[in-house]
């Protein structure tokens, strides 16, 4: 069984996420969506509520899982017995870090590889930190995330006010 791990932060899920989700789901027989608990990151949006958001928004594709992890990626692939990370690349810029992120996580393990996914046009601007603070400002949202988020954005920033 292929397994590929798709991490990060997800606070929000954008569709850019969700892009790189259905089309990387498509690459394994199983594909997790991890979501890293960063102890170093004060986000927006508890673990709780990022999962049942990656779930919510993920339910239609039979064979994404959505977990938790902290600590080294490498470690948690060898417990899901996974051997590809899934990374979507929007510039040069991604490319530069990601690969880094790459050969470390490669040099700790040779079992694991990483996939790039370069992410869809309409989507290479986009990035969570972009989502929050423009729904801070209670600017337009359907262009960056499903109704559904945008709703839960918009009552996090109204409880924040």
């Amino acid at each position: 069984m292929k397994v590929g791990v798709y991490p990060g932060s997800f606070d929000p899920i954008t569709l850019g996420h969700i892009d790189i989700i259905k089309r990387s789901s498509k690459l394994f027989d199983k594909l997790i969506v991890a979501v890293l608990i960063n102890s170093a990151k004060t986000p927006l949006f508890s673990v709780e509520e990022r999962v049942n958001m990656l779930k919510e928004e993920t339910l239609f594709l039979e064979n994404v899982e959505i977990d938790v992890f902290s600590g080294l990626l490498v470690d948690y692939m060898e417990k899901q017995k996974a051997t590809a990370i899934v990374r979507g690349l929007r510039a040069v810029s991604d490319f530069e870090y990601e690969i880094q992120l790459a050969q470390t996580n490669h040099s700790l393990n040779s079992n694991v590889d990483t996939v790039f996914l370069t992410t869809n046009v309409q989507y290479a601007f986009l990035s969570s930190s972009v989502v929050r603070e423009v729904a801070s400002f209670g600017g337009e949202l359907d262009h960056f995330v499903t109704s559904n988020v945008e709703s839960k954005l918009r009552e996090k920033f109204k409880q924040e006010d």
